[in-house]
This record gives C-alpha cells, sequence and structure tokens, in this order.
C-alpha cells in the first residue's frame, strides 16, 4: 500500500469528486421525488401549484433551476484560489497560459 501523504493536486482532485459526488446524489434524490410523485401519484401532476403552471411543469422547472445552481455552486466550490498548488489552469496577466 502507498505510504505517501497524497500531494496538492490530489487532495484538490479528490476533494472535488467528493464534492461532485454528494451534489448528484442530492439532486438525484430531489428527481427520484419528481418520478415517484409521476408515477404513483398522476393525478397531483396535473393540480395547479405556482404562476398557475402545474405541479408536473413546476416541478421540471425546479429540477432545471436546481441543476444549473448547483453548477454555480460546484464551480465556486472547487475554485483554486490564486497562488494555490494545482495551477495546471493558471493563466497569466495577458490570458495566456
Amino acid at each position: 500500500m502507498d505510504q505517501r501523504s497524497p500531494t496538492p493536486d490530489e487532495s484538490f482532485e479528490r476533494r472535488k469528486s467528493a464534492i461532485g459526488i454528494r451534489m448528484t446524489l442530492l439532486y438525484s434524490l430531489v428527481y427520484a421525488g419528481f418520478v415517484a410523485l409521476s408515477v404513483f401519484q398522476p393525478a397531483w401532476m396535473g393540480v395547479r401549484a405556482l404562476f398557475g403552471l402545474n405541479l408536473a411543469v413546476t416541478y421540471g422547472l425546479g429540477l432545471i433551476i436546481l441543476a444549473i445552481l448547483f453548477a454555480l455552486i460546484y464551480n465556486q466550490l472547487c475554485r483554486v484560489p490564486n497562488g494555490s498548488a494545482g495551477g495546471s489552469g493558471a493563466q497569466t496577466k495577458g490570458g495566456r497560459p
């Protein structure tokens, strides 16, 4: 077994993976709720929810908005601060690597 400590790049990649897995699982639970509701209570999907839209459309739009929010949150959580390790994607002042 490898006893060396992980490099900063490896630690960063592990952190990104852990965040991505958690967010995927959370989104999957929300989506599973949509599917379960559609399968087991289809009549509920026709009920008016918000702005005159039925629950199916409202829930579907909510899923899209949640996916966009998760992408923004993931991007923010996985940013590499200036001057830290993992600078393979770092750019210079001129915008070129």
